[in-house]
């Protein structure tokens, strides 16, 4: 079966509390339906959901929701647009425990118990907001059958279960792995294991990729990382 080749990509740039910083959700619209890449988070739901009726997403036009990685900026809206577009939540085994248990630490080595107890409340990730995923992504995994002509590259660093997702296109939504807040873009400084971050990356490198989405900062063309 012919996959339809990608209409649109959105980028949806939602804010954190307290006008901190934002961070990007993205809808990609096909010939199938639309695929919504990560959520933001539970104080600018209202927003996401303002925004995909604004671009003609209803209830049942959701494939999927893709999480590229556990943290509560990405994942804050999952459980709640799951149940309100009867859509299925997709992210990496790595990463599933931070959705489950609503702890952004659960494969991360963090010694302070408080900065554990902390970050749900700064985040606004409740009860309510923990959910196991519909299905759980590995790396090579094609998502053809879901109706997006795009596979999944596990690429650690910012958490284990980061993922990416590489379209036939050479559109790449990385998460939090590459960032765009600074001067230029760049390997995200925050990195769990900057070992295997720079291993992701140069792994990437062997890949045939155009155009960059980022989880935080504009989109930015793939050469841009070697400027």
């Amino acid at each position: 079966m012919e996959i339809p080749m990608i209409q649109q990509i959105t980028p949806i740039r939602l804010p954190l509390p307290f006008k901190f910083s934002n961070v990007n959700s993205y809808l990609v619209r096909n010939d199938q339906g639309f695929f919504l890449i990560d959520t933001g988070m539970t104080n600018a739901r209202r927003q996401l959901e303002m925004t995909l009726e604004h671009l003609c997403c209803s209830p049942g036009d959701l494939k999927l929701i893709l999480l590229t990685h556990g943290d509560f900026d990405h994942t804050g809206n999952a459980a709640y647009i799951r149940e309100k577009f009867n859509a299925q939540i997709a992210m990496h085994a790595g990463d599933a425990g931070m959705l489950e248990n609503g702890d952004m630490f659960w494969n991360r080595k963090v010694k302070s118990s408080l900065i554990v107890k902390l970050m749900p409340l700064f985040f606004r990730f409740g009860a309510k907001e923990k959910c196991t995923p519909d299905l759980l992504l590995a790396d090579g995994d094609s998502l053809a059958k879901y109706g997006l002509d795009a596979q999944v590259l596990n690429t650690p660093g910012h958490s284990s279960g980061s993922i990416c997702i590489l379209t036939a296109s050479g559109d790449l939504f990385c998460g939090d792995l590459f960032s765009n807040t600074s001067h230029k873009p760049e390997l995200n400084p925050m990195m769990y294991d900057t070992e295997a971050g720079i291993a992701s990356f140069e792994r990437l490198k062997t890949l045939s990729i155009q155009t960059v989405y980022p989880g935080h900062g504009p989109p930015f063309l793939w050469k841009a990382l070697y400027n």
